[in-house]
């Protein structure tokens, strides 16, 4: 009997683990540790920051439905992992062995990167569900005596969507509320220009971001890295292409969202640069595996991707759901392989499809592979993103209580965007 332990029950960390029992069967253990016993939807914090979700419309307890598939939960932190033991230590000191381990814990939010970010310091996050409560908790104080607001992302930040989302999404709960007059907006990120997204841009993204901020009144700062936050106030050095700052915008604030550049967790850090890179993201090759430990394997946020481009403010490259999902399948069948003795022969397809809520509209973006040249760049615009990013929210957590291990998004948002995918092309049908 193999026993295949996984780190993290988030939107890498629960699917896997529903796959991967599924996959190897009642012969063989999986066991989740995580430091909460509640699965929360990710993508949905944008909306809680505003009030248009609460904790109760995308949260639920793990354990009842992992237990229904004999998947066995410790919400208990992992504090370390020895690799050459098999071994991982708990926060509470007890220790779990494994054959295989995957990775799935998500980053760290690297807030203490820059003075004074986050919410112990002067800006708000949509990072996490606490984070996003707390937001929203001033938020309900910021729409009773509005200002100006500054929205965007940090050096070495790799996930832009969500601020995008957000600065579209407060927007038009400002015009609901029939004060957005009152809000000067700005986008202040470390893209070197709008709709870059971490990914080089996807199609005409820069066009039609540009132009959607144009048609809601949102300024920017792009190129910019931010040196600290104050109460009241986000300092940000604009750079040339040279790396010399060309100019320091001090943007005062009534309301601050910033993204954190992200890192890896302690307890993967830890265990040094056999398993992570200087950031502290899990080195894999191209089965998903990493190269000295055959037997650890990760998916998510906190795996290691190159940057596609170097740009002059520091920026990552994002993981999107859909190549998640990808990196997911590819993991079980590598490691029922390996318990066969075969040789791994699956490799995820690192494609990024995303979908942007805007508020009352949203912008679809495909790109096949992530990293340029792409044999795929679409992208599309319309209410039908937005109402089909909140039908997939309602799907995915239903999926994940069923526990489910079809491949959700290429079933759902692929359907949903009107994509057919034949193999490993996409193409549009006419």
């Amino acid at each position: 009997m193999a026993h295949v332990v996984i780190i993290g029950a988030s939107t890498g960390g629960l699917p896997a683990a529903y796959e991967i029992k599924e996959l190897l069967g009642s012969k063989h253990e999986v066991t989740v540790i995580s430091n909460t016993d509640t699965f929360h939807f990710v993508p949905s914090n944008p909306w809680v920051a505003v009030g248009w979700r609460s904790r109760k419309d995308t949260s639920f307890k793990l354990e009842p439905y992992l237990a229904k598939k004999k998947i066995k939960l410790i919400a208990t932190a992992a504090q370390e992992i020895k690799p050459d033991d098999k071994e991982i230590v708990l926060a509470d000191g007890k220790t779990v062995k494994y054959d295989y381990l995957v990775i799935a814990t998500g980053p760290k939010l690297a807030f203490e990167e820059v003075e004074g970010l986050g919410p112990q310091g002067h800006t708000h996050s949509i990072c996490t569900l606490d984070h996003a409560e707390h937001a929203y908790a001033a938020w309900q104080k910021f729409v009773k005596n509005p200002g100006p607001i500054v929205v965007g992302a940090a050096p070495f930040a790799s996930c832009f969507g969500p601020a995008y989302e957000f600065a579209f999404i407060m927007d038009t709960e400002l015009r609901r509320l029939k004060i957005r007059d009152k809000v000067p907006m700005t986008f202040v990120t470390s893209e070197p220009y709008i709709g870059h997204l971490g990914l080089g841009g996807v199609g005409d993204s820069k066009g039609l971001l540009e132009s959607e901020m144009r048609n809601h009144d949102i300024k920017w700062v792009t190129n910019a890295k931010i040196t600290r936050c104050e109460e009241g106030k986000v300092i940000a050095d604009e750079i040339s292409g040279k790396g010399e700052v060309v100019k320091t915008h001090e943007l005062a604030n009534k309301f601050a969202m910033i993204l954190p550049a992200f890192k890896g967790v302690e307890a993967v850090v830890k265990v040094g640069e056999d398993l992570v890179n200087p950031r502290g993201f899990v080195k894999v090759d191209e089965f998903q595996r990493n190269p000295k430990w055959k037997n650890i394997f990760s998916v998510g946020v906190c795996i290691a991707i190159p940057p596609v481009e170097a740009t002059p403010v520091p920026t990552g490259a994002p993981k999107t759901g859909y190549m998640i999902e990808s990196m997911v399948e590819a993991v079980k069948h590598n490691i029922l392989n390996d318990i066969n003795g075969q040789a791994p022969d699956h490799r995820a397809t690192w494609n990024a499809i995303c979908l942007a809520d805007m508020g009352d509209t949203g912008a679809a973006f495909v790109a096949m592979p992530q990293i340029p040249p792409r044999n795929t760049a679409w992208m599309k615009k319309g209410k039908w993103v937005h109402l089909a990013k909140v039908a997939f929210e309602k799907y995915f957590i239903r999926k994940m209580k069923k526990g489910t291990s079809e491949p959700l998004y290429e079933k759902y948002i692929l359907k949903a965007m009107g994509i057919v995918k034949l193999k490993d092309k996409v193409q549009q049908p006419n």
